[in-house]
C-alpha cells in the first residue's frame, strides 16, 4: 500500500515540474536582468575620414574592448521597460588602413545611455564622451602634429540579448581625434561609420 501511494504521489508531482514554463533563448532567467550585470564588450567596425580637418583620405578600422557596469541611474517606464545610465571605460586600438599614419592607441570613457524592452532582450544604446592616446605622427602635411591626441566620440546602436550573459550590437559611430591646438597646424581627424559588438555578462 505505502508503495502505490508513494508512486502516484511521483506520477502527480513530475507533470507538474514539467509543465512549469522553461527559460528560453529569447528569455533571460528570472532574476537576471542586463541591467543588473557588467558586461564586457568586444567591438570592431570601419570610421571613413570626413576631410573637414584635413585634405588628406583617412580610413579607420577600430577594435575597442569596453567594461559597462551594471545600472548607475535609471527608472522603469510605462509597460516595464527601463531607460538607464551605466559607466563605460574603453580600452582603444585603431588601424589606420588608409592616411599618413598607421596605429592609434588610446583610452576614453563615457556614460552608456540604453533603453530596454521589458523582457530585456532588446534595447537601443547611446552616448558621448572621450579621452586620450598615442598616435604614430610622421609630420606629414595633413596629418597630425604629434603623437599625443585627444578623442571625442558619439554613437547609437542596438543590442540583442538571446541569452542572459550573451549580447550582439550594431551602431553607428562619429570620432574626432586631434591635439587640443598643442601644434599648428592642428589638422585632427573627423570620422565615421559602423561598428559590430559581442559582449558577456557577468
Amino acid at each position: 500500500m505505502r508503495i502505490l501511494i508513494l508512486v502516484l504521489v511521483c506520477v502527480a508531482v513530475v507533470p507538474c515540474s514539467r509543465a512549469e514554463k522553461p527559460t528560453t533563448a529569447s528569455e533571460p532567467a528570472i532574476g537576471v536582468r542586463p541591467w543588473e550585470t557588467h558586461a564586457i564588450d568586444l567591438s570592431s567596425g570601419v570610421l571613413w575620414g570626413l576631410r573637414r580637418n584635413t585634405p588628406l583620405s583617412y580610413r579607420l578600422v577600430p577594435t575597442e574592448l569596453s567594461w559597462r557596469s551594471p545600472q548607475a541611474f535609471g527608472r522603469v517606464l510605462e509597460g516595464g521597460g527601463r531607460l538607464m545610465i551605466r559607466h563605460r571605460l574603453t580600452l582603444i586600438g585603431n588601424w589606420i588602413q588608409q592616411g599618413p599614419e598607421s596605429r592609434y592607441f588610446a583610452f576614453s570613457g563615457s556614460p552608456s545611455i540604453e533603453w530596454w524592452n521589458a523582457r530585456g532582450t532588446w534595447a537601443l544604446v547611446g552616448g558621448a564622451g572621450g579621452g586620450f592616446g598615442w598616435i604614430d605622427s610622421r609630420q606629414v602635411p595633413g596629418g597630425q602634429g604629434q603623437d599625443f591626441t585627444l578623442n571625442w566620440f558619439a554613437r547609437l546602436g542596438f543590442e540583442h540579448a538571446p541569452t542572459p550573459h550573451r549580447r550582439f550590437g550594431a551602431g553607428l559611430m562619429f570620432n574626432h581625434l586631434s591635439n587640443g591646438g598643442q601644434t599648428d597646424p592642428n589638422p585632427g581627424i573627423d570620422a565615421v561609420g559602423f561598428n559590430l559588438s559581442h559582449a558577456w555578462s557577468f
